[in-house]
């Protein structure tokens, strides 16, 4: 995001719910924007001694204490999770003293610099050391340090009992990572870079999406393997990878346009549909039901515009930004978007006094969501009334920044109010959005179409304003995020990603936690699940006829119906009496006939 567009912020706040960051973060670091939905989030919550996941690791800080696992997994036809830590790592001073939850077995040296403990579960962790260090066993449980240290120590679990991992291990040990970045240095292009110390050649971990998308300049280590709740985690050598994800190129209408002898369907729904609109009436002040209703109202613009029926389109010109301005500029009393200097970004009105308002906005819950459709309906108006899209210019971008600031606060095109990328999780390719809430099995995300949602729209803003380099990384980001979407939350039938039997009654992860994959979600049991491609449509036809199944879900299957049968679809889709807040029966219709 270009300095330019960094000027204006909204109104600042002092929340009464947000926690205090300080306890956590030194004070240097609390001059700047925060994060608030990182994969370390649980260590700045509360008392910072609940798990993250580092893959393949459970790590556990308590006071000077780390605690570390190599979880193995539960699992049921419901949900599976990772177990916790057992083994604790303790520093005083210059001396190290290690626990564990299981039995110390044998405790053996090769080298000075090298040590092998062996558990009573028949796990084997390695200690490396810069320096001669001497360990020795302290009843049936721990491992003292004599003597005192000073340097480097690493520690690593022995994945299995291949005599190769071990000599791997072994060739790598001098060499570790003590930072790491990642840039979008060109469209559809991620590099990974990390700092190292030490000698020789660096090793670490790629999980499935990694190596699907790698460039094939690094050496990979095929046999050397870790497991992990995403699948296994393979070694790649080199301190740079570069991540090469499918273009997708971002529009305004659909790729495959709509067929004249369609046109007459979709205008008779759309003059009914947009009669319908009035700015006037009472409306919700939850700014993501808001954002989905402006959403909902722009989808008409750009059907009407491809569907050639633009007789429709200042009525709905006028109807939005008779909704966005009041939001834009502090006139909509019920609610509104302010600045929370404390963390760094936007949190709303209502949520800025009750942390379970607007669906936790205030303390950072689902902003990409939120946000998304509101940059959705900023763009489409921006498209259509250029004027009024440069008026508002510097608020829309404001928005975009509180979850799509590139760069960090000492670049020269960083906008230093914001985090970089708030939700986006440059290592695991997909959107976190829990926000700040401690949980017991990490970060999670249930919707990742609204994610795609909210990185598409970001890309339309770019298209609306120009703005070339936002339009490429938005669309990058996006299409990581579809990457991560079908990898993850999809379920197929004869994959071996997930256990078979969580994969024979699934074929859609309901939330997908940092440690657990749940058929259940938020907002509903576990027989209630969204969809996402075709193959879902015949498992989950049964559920509609449950009784409490909402007719704006029944939607959205039909929709994916229709990319098989197009007339039974559309003859279901127009006897819902009802629709998804964000959706229309205009929009279904489109849908429908831009498949062809």
């Amino acid at each position: 995001m270009a300095s330019s567009n960094a000027l204006f912020l909204f109104p600042e706040t002092k929340s009464s719910v947000l926690p205090d960051p300080s306890r956590f973060f030194s004070p240097d670091l609390l001059s700047n924007p925060l994060p608030t939905n990182s994969f370390f989030q649980n260590f700045t919550l509360k008392n910072g001694d609940q798990a993250e996941y580092f893959h393949p690791y459970l790590i556990k800080s308590v006071e000077s204490s780390l605690c570390i696992s190599y979880p193995s997994l539960f699992h049921n036809s419901d949900f599976f999770y990772e177990r916790k830590p057992v083994y604790n790592f303790s520093v005083s001073g210059n001396s190290i003293t290690i626990s564990t939850s299981h039995g110390v077995r044998s405790l053996s040296s090769s080298s000075s610099t090298k040590w092998s403990d062996k558990l009573t579960n028949n796990q084997r962790w390695l200690i490396y050391a810069s320096s001669p260090i001497d360990l020795t066993k302290h009843g049936d449980s721990s491992i003292h340090c004599r003597g005192g240290f000073t340097g480097i120590v690493r520690i690593t679990v022995l994945p299995g009992s291949n005599p190769g991992y071990e000599s791997t291990l072994d060739r790598f040990s001098s060499c570790y990572p003590v930072s790491g970045d990642a840039d979008f240095t060109k469209p559809f292009t991620l590099k990974y870079m990390w700092e190292k110390r030490g000698s020789g050649d660096l090793l670490m971990l790629a999980h499935p999406l990694h190596l699907k998308l790698l460039a094939r300049d690094v050496t990979v280590l095929d046999h050397f393997r870790y497991k992990s709740i995403d699948g296994d985690l393979v070694g790649v050598v080199g301190d740079s990878w570069v991540l090469k994800p499918d273009s997708v190129s971002v529009t305004w209408h659909s790729m495959k346009g709509v067929k004249k002898d369609s046109y007459k369907e979709i205008i008779s729904a759309l003059g009914k549909d947009v009669n319908g609109l009035n700015s006037s009436a009472e409306v919700t002040s939850s700014s993501y039901f808001y954002g989905k209703l402006i959403a909902r109202a722009a989808r008409f613009a750009l059907i009407a515009e491809e569907v050639c029926y633009l007789d429709v389109i200042p009525k709905i010109v006028t109807y939005l930004k008779n909704m966005i301005e009041p939001w834009l500029d502090g006139s909509f009393k019920p609610n509104g978007f302010l600045y929370d200097p404390k963390w760094g970004g936007l949190i709303t009105k209502q949520g800025s006094k009750d942390s379970q308002a607007d669906f936790g906005f205030g303390i950072y819950n689902d902003h990409h969501y939120h946000i998304g459709y509101f940059l959705y309906a900023i763009a489409v108006l921006a498209k259509f009334d250029p004027l009024w899209g440069e008026r508002y210019r510097a608020q829309a971008y404001s928005l975009l920044a509180d979850f799509m600031t590139f760069g960090r606060k000492d670049d020269n095109n960083s906008n230093s109010s914001y985090p970089r990328l708030r939700n986006f999780d440059l290592f695991k390719l997909h959107s976190w959005a829990g926000g700040l809430t401690e949980f017991w099995d990490g970060r999670n995300q249930e919707s990742t179409s609204e994610a795609v949602n909210a990185y598409y729209s970001a890309a339309l803003l770019g298209l609306a304003y120009g703005d070339k380099h936002l339009v490429e990384t938005a669309s990058t980001i996006m299409t990581l995020e579809i990457h991560a979407a079908k990898m993850w939350w999809q379920v197929k039938k004869g994959e071996a990603l997930y256990p078979k039997d969580f994969t024979a009654e699934n074929r859609v992860v309901g939330v997908l936690w940092s440690t657990k994959r749940d058929s259940s979600l938020w907002f509903g049991p576990k027989e209630w699940k969204e969809l996402f491609v075709k193959q879902l449509v015949n498992w989950t036809l049964p559920a509609l006829q449950r009784n409490g199944v909402g007719e704006g879900w029944k939607g959205f299957l039909y929709a994916l119906e229709s990319l098989y049968d197009k007339d039974g679809a559309i003859k279901k889709i127009k006897r819902l009496n009802m629709y998804d807040d964000g959706n229309s029966l205009s929009n279904l219709l489109w849908w429908v006939h831009s498949r062809d």
